[in-house]
């Protein structure tokens, strides 16, 4: 607790305090992550999007991470579908909080490569996580192989799919990227019926389109398209792909 005072101890300098002259990522909490209610401190509401910021930070992605946003995914001269690609991440973003008393409160992006999937899945998670909401990144083909790897060990697995699995949101980056085997598609079903189940968000990408994904396994398949329905964007077309573009 003495810790705990001394940080909350306001020093005036000139008439302000500390605490006035420096701005905070979180106000409720100053940053502490934690609240103190009388003599009880208990764990402030931007803790967990902060422990997953620090996931993220231990990633190697988190210049990419934070660089991608919805200001900045551009639809100057872009077909129709991208523009409304763009409309339904922000839609997403700004009623996510009603959208989580739905059934259907997911979102994904599929089918062309270098359409644009990943920045905008990406752009979601990033402002979700400035309003302190925590989402977990999967990159699908890393995670996969890690979990492959180590499924023999069933405490460690069970540790490391429990993330994916009990995460506020999991974002998924290129679903089923590289050859599939039975065991990837055992690994994903564990993880997508456990959310499907739970009423748990999640974001995805993936080169893939809804009959392709049901085809790979109708039971994940089935159940990303019914937690993502009305939410759902498919690309079509290498006129799409921004790489080729001149």
């Amino acid at each position: 607790m003495k810790k705990i005072e001394k940080r909350m101890n306001l020093i005036k300098v000139n008439g302000f305090t500390k605490d006035e002259e420096k701005q905070y990522d979180c106000p409720v909490c100053k940053d502490l992550e934690y609240i103190i209610q009388g003599n009880v401190a208990r764990d402030c509401k931007c803790k967990e999007a902060k422990n997953y910021k620090r996931i993220l930070d231990k990633s190697g992605i988190t210049k990419a991470f934070m660089k991608k946003r919805l200001s900045n995914f551009n639809t100057n001269a872009k077909p129709k579908v991208i523009i409304k690609a763009k409309k339904m991440a922000e839609d997403y973003v700004e009623n996510y909080n009603n959208l989580q008393n739905e059934k259907h409160n997911s979102i994904a992006f599929l089918g062309q490569v270098g359409s644009g999937k990943t920045h905008l899945s990406i752009a979601i998670g990033n402002e979700l996580m400035k309003q302190n909401i925590a989402v977990l990144y999967m990159q699908y083909r890393e995670a996969i192989i890690a979990l492959k790897q180590n499924i023999m060990d069933e405490a460690y697995y069970q540790k490391e799919i429990a993330k994916y699995k009990n995460a506020k949101v999991l974002l998924i980056d290129d679903l089923y990227k590289g050859k599939i085997s039975a065991t990837d598609n055992n690994i994903m079903f564990e993880i997508i019926n456990y959310r499907y189940l739970k009423g748990a968000p999640i974001i995805i990408s993936s080169e893939y389109t809804t009959e392709q994904l049901l085809s790979f396994d109708e039971a994940i398949g089935s159940r990303i398209i019914e937690m993502c329905r009305g939410r759902i964007i498919e690309f079509d077309g290498i006129k799409l792909n921004h790489r080729l573009a001149l």
